[in-house]
């Protein structure tokens, strides 16, 4: 299985930290923030009961960012495979994880709307700019029958390197925190996990397990890599409000963080059951014949056990704050290191889910976690 270090390498041929680098090296910390900034609508301020602390400031705006990425994404899932989506054949190749997957698809779509609309409008509240990533809004839409084809995105679900190391670290006792590394529970490399136009769509998706190398095979490969995106970011999301609520001085805005926080993590306990739906009996076994992708089967060998046991989805309890203390069920990680602004938006941008974004998307991204991690409660 492939190390759980994901490649860092973007189309043009740059890594991703030579991106960072260069923002770094242009400019100092206070002048990256300006470039974050002009990407940012003033709008109409509203008049502010009380001025929030400059860390408190950052941490919202990069969690508005991040979660107006993840509407983003979102809406494009909504759009082809929710409730009320346009793709028959995306929605039975979610439907064969869970027949309820068309409804969590909208209402987590609904959440991420709601997190973007909220944090911007308190930042408004209090006096301070919102977050406005539109002129980043300039890729490409699905061509696939139900995406909305007349608007632009933020984000790129075409050839995805989906980090699926959550699996199993959440299995085992092992904690970031502590040095401890995770392999892939699958190896999802440049998968879409939307159907990229109607060629991925056959007019009659089989439930619930389709012919081996066909067409219906792929559709179902492109949804399981989905399940495995969504839980994924969520993982991610739950380490990241985690780690900034240590750093907010405000009660109000502490309250406001970790009650968003208690959602990342509902959500992300759906999509650890569904994820675990793609690759056991009758799912597994299921590969993409345009790009390999596997879903074997994680509960026999070479794999069971339960660092593979695809009915678990509660963290088991792993090493936390000292190696001398009982190992404790928590989020992990946690540390700035593993699971601050900067980390994550890192993990995030590996994926390839930015791939058509110009430098200045990641001057503005990098401006903005870097001001987040530099907050402090104590400053």
């Amino acid at each position: 299985m492939q190390n759980n270090k994901l490649s860092a390498n973007l189309p043009n041929g740059d890594d991703l930290g030579s991106k960072w680098r260069k923002v770094t090296r242009r400019r100092s910390f206070l002048q990256g923030m300006g470039v974050a900034g002009s990407i940012m609508s003033a709008g109409k301020l509203l008049a502010a009961d009380r001025t929030l602390h400059k860390g408190d400031v950052a941490i919202l705006r990069f969690l508005a960012a991040a979660e107006l990425v993840e509407s983003d994404f979102w809406q494009q899932y909504n759009e082809l495979g929710g409730v009320n989506g346009g793709n028959p054949a995306y929605k039975a190749a979610l439907e064969n994880l869970d027949g309820d997957m068309p409804q969590y698809v909208a209402d987590n779509t609904d959440d991420e709307m709601s997190h973007a609309a909220f944090l911007n409008a308190y930042l408004v509240a209090k006096g301070e700019q919102p977050v406005n990533l539109d002129a980043f809004r300039t890729l490409p839409s699905s061509k696939a029958t139900g995406a909305n084809q007349s608007i632009k995105r933020l984000t790129n679900l075409s050839k995805l390197t989906v980090d699926t190391s959550w699996y199993t670290r959440y299995r085992g006792t092992g904690n970031p925190d502590f040095g401890a590394t995770f392999p892939q529970a699958v190896n999802i490399v440049g998968e879409p996990t939307i159907p990229q136009s109607d060629s991925d769509t056959p007019p009659n998706q089989m439930q619930p397990v389709p012919p081996v190398g066909s067409q219906e095979t792929r559709m179902q490969a492109i949804a399981n890599s989905a399940a495995f995106h969504f839980a994924t970011f969520d993982a991610a999301g739950s380490s990241v409000y985690t780690n900034l609520s240590l750093k907010v001085r405000d009660p109000e805005v502490l309250r406001i963080v970790v009650s968003i926080l208690g959602v990342e993590v509902n959500h992300f306990a759906v999509w650890h059951d569904k994820a675990g739906n793609a690759v056991s009996q009758p799912l597994a076994g299921v590969k993409d014949p345009e790009t390999g992708v596997t879903f074997q089967d994680l509960n026999s060998a070479p794999f069971g056990g339960e660092a593979f046991q695809t009915n678990l989805i509660f963290p088991e309890p792993c090493q936390f704050i000292a190696q001398n203390l009982p190992a404790c069920a928590v989020i992990r990680p946690s540390l700035t290191q593993n699971a601050g602004a900067v980390a994550t938006a890192t993990a995030i941008a590996a994926s390839h889910i930015f791939d058509g974004q110009p430098q200045a998307f990641f001057n503005a991204v990098l401006g903005l976690a870097m001001a987040a991690d530099a907050a402090q409660r104590d400053d």
